[in-house]
Order: C-alpha cells, then sequence, then structure tokens
C-alpha cells in the first residue's frame, strides 16, 4: 500500500471531510423522512427493506442482504420485525432448507401506496432547493462501488 499524501489545510476540517458530508446529509435526509414513516409504523432500515422488495419480491434473505449492503445478523430481525407486522413472510426454502426467503404480503404491498409521501418528501425538497438528485445518485454510487474495492482490497 503507498503512503497516504499528508493532510492539507483544506482536507483537515471537518467539514472538509467527504465522509462527513454525507454522514451529516444522511442523517438529516432520514430525520426528514421519519414523520412519514412514523405514521407508517416504520423505521428508515425496514423501510428501505420494503423499498428493495417493492422492486423485486421474492428474495432471499442473503439477496436482500447484499442489496441493502446489510449482513444477515442486523437484517435478520429487521425482518422478523415486519413479518410480526404482518407486511411480509419468512419460508424456508424447500429445496434447500439451509435458505430463507422473503414474500411480501398482500399487507405488505399495500404499504407501498401509503409511503408515496415519504418518497415524495425528498424529491419535493430537492426541488425547492433546485438539485438535480440523479447526477448525485449515479456519483455516490460510484463512490460506493470504488469504495467497497478498496475495502475488499484492504481486507475489510
Amino acid at each position: 500500500m503507498s503512503p497516504s499524501p499528508p493532510l492539507t489545510p483544506d482536507l483537515a476540517t471537518l467539514d472538509d471531510q467527504l465522509c462527513f458530508a454525507i454522514y451529516s446529509a444522511n442523517t438529516a435526509i432520514n430525520r426528514m423522512y421519519r414523520p412519514y414513516l412514523s405514521k407508517l409504523g416504520l423505521t428508515y432500515p425496514q423501510y428501505i427493506a420494503l423499498l428493495a422488495l417493492w422492486e423485486t419480491d421474492d428474495v432471499t434473505v442473503g439477496a436482500l442482504g447484499k442489496r441493502l449492503f446489510l449482513d444477515t445478523n442486523t437484517l435478520t430481525p429487521l425482518l422478523k420485525r415486519l413479518e410480526g407486522m404482518g407486511h411480509l413472510t419468512r419460508t424456508r426454502d424447500p429445496r434447500d432448507e439451509r435458505v430463507v426467503r422473503i414474500r411480501l404480503t398482500d399487507q405488505g404491498r399495500a404499504l407501498q401506496a401509503q409511503a408515496s409521501d415519504a418518497l415524495a418528501c425528498v424529491h419535493a425538497m430537492a426541488s425547492e432547493a433546485n438539485v438535480d438528485l440523479k447526477p448525485w445518485i449515479k456519483a455516490l454510487g460510484h463512490l460506493r462501488t470504488e469504495a467497497l474495492k478498496k475495502a475488499q482490497s484492504a481486507g475489510g
């Protein structure tokens, strides 16, 4: 591994750190979502799990974890709670008992229409701020991919 360049004054402050900009924006956006999600009885991690299932239903826990960048130990309690709320079912795959499949219930599918206010709140905020989200989403996706490559090569 090559040595890191020395920190320059413009990179040494908290406000100049990419990680802090992403973290603080994420925190602020999650706060914005909170009132909409609380009406649905959902946490943000539960909401993103449902978003993924609304895209592609009937997936394995492993596939869902990969899609959400969550490990099984984090995802399983979240899924148990959503199952207890009646939004999904978890069943063993009859072809391989080690595999657990996740399927939305009718109630879970119906929740998608109720969640439209949560989706609209971010788009409305971005519109008010005159920000086009598509290039940001694309750039952050690229950064995520590169960061994951670096983490893997470093053994993380």
